[in-house]
C-alpha cells in the first residue's frame, strides 16, 4: 500500500501559524470579557446566536483544528457509535462544540483565524484602518494558502459546518 504525503506536513502549516501570529500581532492587547470566562455561559463571543455570526474557516485551518482534536481525543458530546458527520453545535444558544464548560476554547493555540480576530463589541482591538487593513491582507493570504495546498478543498465554511466534516476525517 503506497502511502501519500500529507499536503498539509510541514512547510504549510508553518505557514498558517506565521500568518496567525501576524494577526496576532495587530490584535495584540485586545481582549474581551470571554477572555477571562470562568464557565462557559461566560464566553458570550462563542454562542454563535448572541452574535449572530460565526467565524468561517478555510480548508487549510481546518487542517489544523483536525490536528488539535484528534490530539485532544476528538470531539466532544458523541455517543459511542453515533454517525460522526452530525456534529451539532452544543444547545440553540449555537455553542461552539470546541467550548470546555470552564469557557475555555479547547484549541486555543490552533484556533483559526476568525476566532482570532473577533472580540465582543467594544473590546476589539482600537479600530485603526492600518488594523483592518492588516487583518484584511493576513485572511486573504491564509485563503490563498488554502488554495495553494488544497486546490479541491471546499473553500471557507462556517466553522459548525466544517466541524462536522472533521469527524469522519484522518488527521
Amino acid at each position: 500500500m503506497t502511502r501519500h504525503a500529507d499536503p498539509f506536513a510541514d512547510g504549510p502549516r508553518r505557514e498558517l501559524l506565521r500568518l496567525y501570529g501576524e494577526a496576532d500581532a495587530l490584535v495584540q492587547g485586545a481582549s474581551c470579557t470571554c477572555t477571562s470566562a470562568v464557565d462557559a455561559a461566560g464566553a458570550f463571543c462563542c454562542h454563535f446566536a448572541n452574535i449572530g455570526r460565526e467565524p468561517y474557516v478555510t480548508e487549510i485551518e481546518l487542517r489544523l483544528v483536525a490536528h488539535a482534536v484528534a490530539a485532544r481525543g476528538g470531539l466532544k458530546g458523541r455517543a459511542p457509535g453515533e454517525p460522526r458527520r452530525h456534529l451539532q453545535l452544543a444547545d440553540d444558544l449555537r455553542t461552539c462544540p470546541l467550548l470546555s464548560r470552564e469557557g475555555r476554547c479547547t484549541i486555543y493555540a490552533s484556533r483559526p483565524l476568525g476566532c482570532r480576530t473577533f472580540f465582543c463589541e467594544g473590546h476589539g482591538p482600537p479600530k485603526k484602518e492600518a488594523t483592518r487593513k492588516g487583518l484584511l491582507e493576513v485572511a486573504r493570504r491564509v485563503a490563498d494558502l488554502s488554495e495553494r495546498v488544497f486546490p479541491r478543498g471546499e473553500g471557507p465554511r462556517p466553522l459548525g459546518r466544517a466541524l462536522g466534516s472533521i469527524a469522519g476525517r484522518r488527521s
